[in-house]
């Protein structure tokens, strides 16, 4: 049978359209099921109390449940390799933070390429860590600190949350702009009870971590890591105010496998974007020090392809190795 060429061009034409319209419609109608974040860390802390709050909150958005799954080990590499590897949906998505970025220098034989495998969807927010310190040591600014490690080298103990987390590798940093000697001590689980007790006596920690025992007296804040003051701890200045050109901050997002289509992505990134500007929930991520951090998925592509030049850079000049 022939067809005329003006009937054979508009049935090519709707042909053709029937892909782009079919992923259209299923993207529109994603999730039909259940959707796993899987968070690198433990329960209880920052990270997956973030995603508890955003999981929470697309569930209410999009009508079915964001199943918070913790996967702990190997500095969050055992997460991210799993996400790596699964079907790229838009139904296995990843908690992505800083130490996603340092650990593509830190580990030498990942079998993954963090910026290649995994798709960033959109950012959360960021949040400064804060320099505290146990009220034995008698420094109540940086300086003073900073003078009173000099004259007592190799007797103040630096605790983190592992060697080569964020907490060591900002720690670290200080003490190269400032020509200090700490001795690191490296925690698989919480360091705050020695903090406490003083069997450490310095940390650079996160906000949420260390806020309560701050307001409560027990620690002492000295500075946040960020270039500016964080407006939970307003009255605490930063680093940078004493040692010029230190900057750091601890950063949010979601990820997905790659090849994750393209329109889910994008509804995604419109949806957390979204929740991220909720008055509520931007309250929410206030009491845990996070300013909220809206972008797009590409946008914040170059966020997580920057930092991980950045502190790569850093990590190799400083020597530091992982666990």
């Amino acid at each position: 049978m022939n067809l005329p060429r003006r009937t054979f061009l508009h049935l090519a034409a709707g042909a053709a359209a029937l892909p782009a319209t079919s992923r259209f419609a299923w993207a529109q109608a994603y999730p039909t099921r259940p959707v796993r974040i899987i968070v690198p860390f433990p329960a209880g802390q920052a990270t997956d109390t973030i995603a508890r709050i955003m999981g929470q909150s697309l569930l209410e958005r999009l009508g079915k449940p964001f199943i918070i799954e913790n996967r702990t080990g190997a500095g969050g590499n055992i997460a991210t390799e799993s996400v790596v590897r699964a079907t790229p949906d838009g139904y296995t998505l990843l908690l992505v933070v800083l130490s996603n970025a340092m650990n593509a220098t830190l580990y030498k034989n990942l079998n993954f390429n963090f910026i290649r495998d995994i798709a960033p969807v959109a950012s959360i927010g960021s949040s400064p860590y804060v320099m505290v310190i146990n009220p034995s040591v008698p420094a109540k600014t940086v300086p003073e600190f900073i003078a009173y490690a000099k004259a007592n080298p190799s007797k103040i103990n630096m605790a983190s949350s592992g060697s080569g987390s964020p907490s060591h590798v900002f720690g670290e940093r200080f003490q190269m702009m400032t020509g200090i000697n700490l001795v690191h001590v490296p925690y698989r689980g919480t360091y705050v009870p020695d903090l406490l007790s003083g069997q450490v006596q310095v940390v650079f920690g996160s906000i949420p971590t260390s806020i309560q025992y701050i307001r409560g007296g027990k620690l002492r804040a000295l500075a946040v890591t960020t270039a500016t003051r964080s407006d939970v701890l307003p009255d605490i200045p930063t680093l940078a105010e004493f040692v010029p050109g230190y900057e750091a901050n601890q950063w949010y997002g979601v990820g997905a496998p790659k090849d994750t289509p393209a329109e889910v992505i994008d509804k995604l990134n419109n949806e957390i974007n979204a929740v991220a500007a909720d008055p509520l929930i931007k309250a929410r991520l206030a009491d845990l020090g996070v300013d909220p951090m809206s972008m797009t998925s590409a946008e914040f592509g170059k966020l997580v392809a920057d930092e991980t030049e950045k502190w790569g850079n850093i990590i190799r000049a400083l020597n530091i190795k992982a666990e």
